[in-house]
């Protein structure tokens, strides 16, 4: 673990790691698509089990790491806010199920309806315009106040790529949702902001 630190529109954020240490461009498949030789770091190669092929074991290491940074820090939520995934349509999501973990060993609720996604977006790894995805998430969440006025949050996400989910999420909490203090924590961080 090499924790990233992350700025942005929170009190304080972090990514566990880097999710790859490097990727090489082999050429393209028969398809005509890029193919790659990617080294993944311990954290980047868990979580691509766990999201993209369902390894639910990777996940309980996943969480451990988590626990174990969070039990570090002196943050003092109140509960833990998972970003609401981009792809719905998963079986499972990680997110949630990373959750669940650090909620049960640190002993703070999970408040998954504390921010609700009402619009439905385009994935975001195709737009490398850092604006351009501010622009597609502009009121694409909901905050339910109620839950989350003067509260110390930890919002959660599996990968930090350009930063622009969590930046309008960590905003919405802190105008819309009144919280006190938003941390953000992620699994892990691409090399490049794309």
């Amino acid at each position: 673990m090499d924790p990233q630190k992350l700025s942005g529109k929170w009190d304080l954020g972090y990514a566990l790691d880097l999710h790859t240490i490097k990727s090489e461009f082999l050429g393209y498949n028969s398809y005509g698509h890029p193919e790659f030789d990617t080294t993944y770091t311990e954290l980047g190669d868990l979580l691509k089990k766990a999201k993209y092929r369902e390894v639910k074991s990777a996940l309980d290491a996943i969480a451990k790491t988590a626990i174990s940074f969070i039990q570090s820090r002196d943050w003092s939520i109140d509960c833990i806010v998972p970003v609401p995934p981009s792809n719905m349509s998963r079986k499972y999501q990680p997110v949630f199920e990373i959750a669940d973990r650090i909620s049960s060993a640190i002993e703070k609720p999970v408040c998954i309806d504390c921010v609700t996604k009402v619009t439905v977006t385009p994935e975001l790894k195709g737009i490398h315009d850092y604006a351009a995805r501010e622009k597609i998430l502009k009121d694409a969440f909901s905050v339910d106040k109620k839950k989350t006025r003067n509260k110390v949050i930890l919002l959660l996400d599996d990968l930090y790529r350009s930063g622009a989910t969590m930046n309008v999420i960590a905003k919405a909490l802190r105008e819309e949702g009144s919280a006190r203090k938003v941390y953000v924590l992620t699994i892990t961080k691409t090399r490049s902001k794309l």
